[in-house]
C-alpha cells in the first residue's frame, strides 16, 4: 500500500521524523507547518491521509479539519489523523466529532504512527494500489527507499547512508529547495558527527555519482544563498 501523506507539524524535526518514516514505508510526503498552507495543499493535492497536528500557527487543527470535512467533495472525505500533545477528553472527542478518523497523543513513538496510518488508509480503503513501486523518482535518479537502491539511468549508484537520506529527501520533493540544515536534519541517526557544512560534502559526492559533468550539474543543483535542488526534469 502506498499513498500520498500531506504532514501538517509546526514542529520542523518532527514533521521531518514523520516524513522519513513515510518515505521508509514506500509512501510519499508532502510537509507544511501552518493551518493555512495545510488547507491549500489539501485542496490541490488531494492526498489520501492527512496527518495534522492540532497546535499550528495561523488555523490550529480544529479549524483545518472543520474545514475540509465542510469543504468541497475532494476534501470533505480525505482521512484525518490528528496530533496533539493535549490528552484532555474533551479535545479527543472535538477532533472527532469534526471528523477526525483517529487521534493520537504525543508523544508517540514513530512505529505506533506508523502502524495507525496503516490502519486509517486500510480502513479508508485509500492509497491501494496507487503504485506497487516505492521508489521515488526525479532528474533521472531513482530512490527506492525499501530495498535501499539508487540508481541513475537505470544504473545502480553506491551511497553512503547520509548521501541516501539526502537523495531520498530531494527526490520525494523535486524542486523544492532545502537548506543545508534540513538536509542534515535528513541524516540524524546515520550521521550525527556532520555539520551543515558537511552537507557540501555529502552534496559533492552525490554529484560525482549522478552528474555527467560534476562541476556543470544538471540534475543536483545549487541555489545561491538558500541550498540545493534535484531538478524536476529529465537532465
Amino acid at each position: 500500500m502506498c499513498a500520498h501523506v500531506l504532514v501538517a507539524e509546526d514542529d520542523e524535526m518532527q514533521a521531518e521524523l514523520i516524513r522519513r518514516s513515510l518515505l521508509a514505508e514506500g509512501h510519499t510526503a508532502t510537509v507544511v507547518h501552518d493551518g493555512a498552507a495545510a488547507l491549500d495543499a489539501a485542496r490541490r493535492l488531494a492526498p489520501d491521509l492527512v496527518v495534522l497536528d492540532l497546535m499550528l500557527p495561523v488555523v490550529d487543527g480544529f479549524g483545518v479539519c472543520r474545514a475540509l470535512r465542510g469543504g468541497a467533495p475532494d476534501t470533505a472525505d480525505i482521512p484525518v489523523l490528528m496530533l496533539t500533545a493535549r490528552s484532555a477528553e474533551d479535545d479527543l472527542l472535538l477532533g472527532l466529532e469534526l471528523g477526525a478518523d483517529d487521534y493520537l497523543t504525543k508523544p508517540y513513538s514513530p512505529r505506533e504512527l506508523m502502524a495507525r496510518i496503516r490502519t486509517v488508509l486500510r480502513r479508508s480503503g485509500r492509497g491501494v494500489g496507487v503504485r506497487e513501486d516505492p521508489a521515488v523518482r526525479a532528474a533521472g535518479v531513482s530512490v527506492d527507499p525499501v530495498r535501499h537502491e539508487v540508481r541513475c539511468d537505470g544504473v545502480p549508484v553506491e551511497c553512503t547512508p547520509a548521501e541516501f537520506q539526502i537523495l531520498l529527501a530531494m527526490a520525494a520533493e523535486p524542486e523544492r529547495v532545502f537548506s543545508r540544515r534540513q538536509l542534515l536534519q535528513a541524516t540524524r541517526g546515520f550521521d550525527r558527527a556532520s555539520t551543515e557544512r558537511a552537507v557540501d560534502v555529502h552534496i559533492m559526492n552525490l554529484r560525482r555519482k549522478i552528474e555527467a559533468d560534476p562541476r556543470r550539474p544538471v540534475r543536483l543543483l545549487t541555489v545561491f544563498g538558500v541550498g540545493y535542488k534535484l531538478s524536476g526534469g529529465r537532465p
